[in-house]
């Protein structure tokens, strides 16, 4: 994207007015990506700040070629990755010493404001059994769904953020979509975009 390539370009020369208007670009989805796959706003806080700090301090590694939000997303990833190692070893510590964790499910994102309330009930129960629902998905896939259809990168960019192939991008949402959609079968939603009030 040749916008954020000049903003690099101006972080790079020194121009702290680009950092802010990335980061007044990018905070929110960068905060939606961690939460739909954390579950936790106050993390997904922390690691869009991390996220943002690492843009910063890595500007001059990024060569402008039209491929940041593929870069900027891989750093969220693989802070995403060292979180959840994190996490698996104080569960384990927690599990030892007889403590117990606590995963508040946090996430209730308003719906558009535009709908009425009664749709915007529905919709924010849609969006809660979603969550839920992805939460139970591999993680490659997971991530694949969620940087595809919330993040809005393509599949080349999931690719590229995902260290793999474009058909491995593919398959990987392939199968999400399908999980999805199996998994809102059982629950009695067989049309998620009529559930979601889509035309």
């Amino acid at each position: 994207m040749p916008d954020d390539d000049a903003l690099m370009i101006r972080l790079q020369e020194g121009d702290a007015r680009a950092f802010d208007e990335l980061v007044a670009k990018y905070q929110g989805p960068l905060v939606g990506f961690f939460q739909r796959n954390t579950r936790d706003l106050q993390l997904s806080e922390d690691l869009t700040q991390e996220t943002l700090l690492r843009v910063y301090n890595q500007s001059w590694d990024y060569l402008p070629v039209g491929k940041f939000r593929g870069w900027m997303y891989r750093i969220a990833r693989n802070l995403l990755i060292d979180n959840v190692r994190r996490q698996s070893h104080d569960a384990l510590v927690h599990a030892c010493t007889g403590g117990q964790t606590d995963a508040a499910d946090a996430i209730a994102r308003l719906a558009d404001k535009l709908l009425p309330p009664d749709q915007r009930a529905d919709q924010r129960d849609f969006q809660r059994l979603i969550e839920e629902l992805l939460s139970q998905l591999p993680e490659d896939q997971r991530l694949t769904f969620t940087l595809h259809h919330f993040s809005e990168l393509t599949l080349g960019e999931v690719a590229n953020v995902m260290e793999t192939s474009l058909p491995t991008s593919k398959s990987r949402l392939r199968l999400a979509r399908e999980k999805l959609r199996e998994k809102l079968q059982t629950r009695g939603v067989t049309d998620p975009n009529t559930a979601r009030g889509d035309a």
